[in-house]
């Protein structure tokens, strides 16, 4: 029986007019100037979407993190149908019944599936990208795992890695920065305070670069920077040290949505990476 998820975001987070959406992804996609290239195989954002070659690829994992719903493990989505203004993406079933039976992950309804958007933000760029070839979805949602489970939920999902058809989307932003976050991390020496959550996310991002999930974990636990994603980026981090293939990460932009001078003031910080197979 088929089970919908609806764009649940779409009207609001993101334009749910067909017509529309697909002008502002078109833009936003060649705005970029990337060439799309075979060999990427993981992403976050237009920046990184722009480059990817949906000839040969037929199944995308999802890693989201969990924004509303509290869970120790990842989470798999019991829909069979995820919806977008543009096109829907069918859930690849017969992986989600492997992963289940390694007793390692949970369900998670679809009243949760829709209240979460980390993952519904990747599917109208997914969609668009893979228009006109058969592509099928694995939606995991991250929950607050622990270091050890990080490594476990790696070793799990490495295996996928090397199959050259599958595509890896792991949804993160960086710092959430202000008192509204309740994280309010500044370095003066930086300069003005974007100035310092720049160089505070970037000192993240060289770390993740290295493909070192202890030395990630290490700057989280000494920075304690804001960044969403962080669990299914150290999941990612695991899988590329447990695979066969040698994969590279290589960050491509950065923006915050409001640059911070005052300690009134907020900002989100969103980056875009590519994981490429090294040559």
């Amino acid at each position: 029986m088929e089970k919908i998820r609806r764009a649940s975001h779409a009207g609001s987070w993101y334009s749910d007019n067909p017509k529309k959406l697909e002008e502002e992804l078109e833009g936003w996609l060649s705005a970029t100037g990337l060439t799309k290239s075979p060999d990427v195989r993981g992403r976050a954002a237009a920046y990184a979407f722009g480059n990817i070659d949906p000839t040969n690829i037929t199944r995308v994992f999802l890693l989201g993190p969990s924004h509303h719903f509290y869970t120790r493990k990842c989470a798999l989505s019991t829909a069979t149908v995820y919806k977008t203004p543009i096109g829907d993406l069918p859930i690849d079933l017969e992986v989600i019944e492997e992963l289940k039976a390694t007793g390692k992950y949970e369900l998670m309804d679809l009243r949760v599936d829709e209240a979460e958007h980390s993952m519904e933000m990747h599917l109208p760029y997914l969609a668009k990208i893979f228009e006109g070839h058969p592509v099928k979805v694995v939606p995991i949602l991250v929950g607050a795992v622990s270091a050890d489970n990080e490594a476990m939920y790696g070793r799990l999902l490495a295996k996928y890695v090397d199959d050259p058809t599958n595509f890896f989307s792991v949804s993160s932003d960086f710092c959430h920065w202000g008192s509204r976050f309740h994280y309010t991390h500044y370095d003066k020496k930086c300069g003005s305070i974007h100035k310092s959550i720049e160089a505070l996310d970037k000192m993240g991002m060289d770390i993740i670069e290295t493909g070192n999930a202890e030395a990630f974990k290490q700057y989280l636990s000494e920075y304690g920077n804001t960044i969403c994603g962080r669990h299914p980026i150290s999941v990612f981090l695991h899988m590329l040290r447990n695979c066969s293939t040698k994969i590279r990460i290589k960050f491509l932009r950065y923006e915050q949505s409001s640059q911070c001078k005052t300690m009134r003031d907020s900002s989100v910080s969103y980056a875009s990476a590519a994981a490429n197979v090294d040559a």
